[in-house]
């Protein structure tokens, strides 16, 4: 469901760009939703969840904690959207203020702003159902309101297109993401209730289990929140480049295409299936599962990156170079795309080394090592854009992405949570061998049309997956 949602994704940004071009709609647009997105992150998929599961289920799945822990949710939730709300245009000069030399720009994103922060609430509330389900190792659901997000939003833009709605479609698409987040709140509050789950709203309390929930919370959100300010800091550096802001954006989605199929789908998994094997003091499950994880994963992420370092250009240029996109466009997401690709690996691995740290319940680490890497990726933003303009963000990216897999490896070998066996390290390396070998011929084929994209990423699979399964399974 999590790649399925991708490819859904990747429609809807492929009528983004056909309807709103990379400019100046796009980038009111990818602003305006960029914070729904970073609370969604912060306080429903990101530190939430990690704190959540492995207490709840601690807790022997405890319906008064999860009901409190709702509604406590729910509280602050609607406090910062009303913060937000009236704040609004300080923030959004805050996050891009390069928007300000575009007369209107500014206050065209603080209207639209306005409309989807109301998201946030239902999103975040989706985001601690689905968080419940997924506890009971009920994935399906939750990972299906993405695409739900996505296939309204396709629709948005569709009809955006016929009406020829041009700055209209703007407010389209913004009252779409919030009738997707009432939606998917809906469905997945009548799974739960469904599942004679006794989960309501009721006066929060504060009492013991809430006090180390929310300390816990506290200390991961501030290395959840150097994230975000990382992201927005590459936005407000972005933004006094005209289109940047677009072409980071394209760039991101392609590759946390991958990425999200595969390693936000390990990591979802892990984090529940580690906890119960930490619960039962099992450690060899707890290796097997790593090194399991790690070396299937690595498996599918590096022909990716391969791949797409090789294809960025014919990708990007046959999919998105339509309408309102120009080939400037094209060239300046393909660039970005090429350095980014190679965080894939250390974002993998640092999925699996930080969910073994929450489900131990040491949320203190993985603070220190976003506060760190984070840190080192501003400072790369900072210092290289003057030189190199909006490729200084990709560059901070990969940067910050190995630094902060080295700490998160470190740490969890420190404390014998981590043991990589001598199959996965052979096998990651024939997939790296592998993956470059048939890069090179990828090089050679002529790419003129979509079509023979196609046949070249085909080809590309057809060899190389059947490969890497003999590799994984001959190699000890």
């Amino acid at each position: 469901m999590t790649g399925i949602s991708r490819i859904f994704g990747f429609v809807r940004d492929m009528l983004i760009a056909r309807v709103l071009g990379a400019g100046r709609l796009s980038d009111i647009f990818l602003a305006a939703f960029k914070l729904p997105n970073l609370f969604r992150d912060l306080l429903g998929e990101g530190a939430l969840s990690a704190i959540f599961i492995p207490m709840y289920t601690d807790s022997k799945k405890d319906e008064n904690f999860a009901k409190n822990v709702f509604s406590w949710l729910m509280v602050v939730l609607l406090g910062i959207t009303i913060v937000f709300e009236i704040f609004m245009p300080l923030v959004i000069w805050m996050l891009a203020p390069g928007f300000d030399a575009d007369p209107g720009k500014m206050e065209l994103t603080v209207i639209i702003s306005r409309i989807m922060f109301v998201y946030v609430i239902f999103v975040c509330g989706a985001a601690f159902l689905s968080a419940v389900l997924n506890a009971f190792s009920r994935f399906l659901l939750a990972a299906f309101m993405p695409v739900m997000l996505n296939i309204m939003l396709i629709c948005a833009l569709l009809l955006a297109m016929f009406l020829g709605a041009g700055t209209n479609a703007l407010f389209i698409m913004a009252a779409t993401v919030v009738l997707s987040g009432i939606i998917q709140f809906g469905i997945l509050w009548m799974r739960v209730r469904q599942k004679h789950f006794g989960l309501r709203l009721v006066i929060p309390k504060w009492n013991k289990q809430i006090k180390s929930m929310f300390g816990r919370f506290g200390i991961s959100i501030v290395g959840s929140g150097f994230y975000q300010i990382t992201i927005i800091l590459g936005t407000l550096v972005a933004s006094f480049q005209s289109g940047a802001v677009s072409w980071l954006y394209y760039a991101d989605r392609i590759v946390q295409l991958p990425f999200a199929m595969i390693g936000l789908a390990v990591g979802t998994v892990l984090m529940s299936s580690i906890s119960n094997a930490l619960a039962d003091n099992n450690m060899r499950s707890v290796h097997i599962q790593q090194n399991s994880s790690m070396r299937r994963g690595l498996m599918l992420i590096l022909p990716c990156l391969v791949g797409l370092f090789v294809l960025a250009e014919p990708i990007i240029k046959y999919l998105f170079q339509h309408g309102a996109w120009t080939a400037e466009s094209t060239h300046a997401v393909a660039v970005a795309i090429m350095i980014q690709i190679f965080v894939l690996p250390a974002m993998l691995v640092s999925q699996i080394y930080s969910k073994t740290l929450y489900a131990t319940q040491d949320v203190k680490t993985p603070v220190r090592t976003s506060m760190i890497s984070l840190g080192a990726a501003s400072a790369i933003y900072l210092g290289l854009f003057h030189f190199i303009g909006y490729l200084a963000i990709p560059v901070g990216v990969v940067a910050s992405g190995y630094l902060k897999n080295y700490l998160l490896g470190r740490a969890c070998r420190k404390r014998g949570l981590w043991s990589t066996d001598g199959r996965t390290i052979r096998a990651v390396i024939a997939f790296a061998v592998l993956s470059a070998v048939l890069g090179v011929g990828l090089m050679m084929i002529p790419i003129t049309s979509i079509w023979m994209l196609g046949v070249a990423i085909g080809g590309y699979a057809i060899i190389y997956l059947p490969a890497a399964y003999v590799i994984d399974r001959k190699i000890k």
